[in-house]
């Protein structure tokens, strides 16, 4: 949970401001059950750095998770957004939502930071996409970042 509080305006902004990775080769590792990929990103005017990370379960195929936290000069970082592959249920704690066995997206909400939940607890299902590449698209897409060739639902990012 951040210590920081946004609205949903400035969480908005940090989603929508152009920008780019600064190491597209980033390399793989494994950490503990899983491997991942991480790369540095700067928001285009060079004020801002965020945190792109790319994680498969070595276990299982469904279990993966794309997302972008942002990392304040001052503060600790916030999630902005993770988007989840189908190998869980999930929860909206404030609304009492729960959907089961879908693909989600995480987004980080005023609502939640200043209820002290999770940066990103609140998550919608979506069918944007179906594997781990398909979510680094999307997220890549939606969250105005370039410098980083990706495809819809191009074959799995780890294989």
């Amino acid at each position: 949970m951040a210590a920081i509080l946004l609205t949903d305006s400035e969480i908005d902004a940090l989603l929508s401001m152009p920008k780019r990775v600064e190491n597209p080769g980033a390399k793989m590792r494994a950490v503990n059950k899983h491997v991942q990929r991480d790369y540095r990103v700067v928001s285009a005017d060079g004020k801002h750095e965020f945190a792109l990370f790319v994680r498969q379960s070595a276990m299982l195929s469904e279990s993966f998770s794309v997302g972008l936290r942002w990392l304040p000069k001052s503060g600790e970082d916030v999630t902005l957004a993770r988007f989840n592959g189908p190998s869980h249920p999930h929860s909206n704690a404030i609304e009492g939502q729960r959907f089961e066995f879908v693909c989600h997206i995480h987004q980080a909400t005023e609502r939640y930071l200043a209820a002290g939940k999770k940066d990103e607890g609140f998550a919608s299902p979506t069918q944007d996409y179906k594997t781990l590449n398909g979510a680094l698209y999307s997220l890549v897409k939606r969250c105005n970042i370039s410098g980083l060739s990706t495809q819809p639902e191009e074959p799995d990012f780890f294989e």
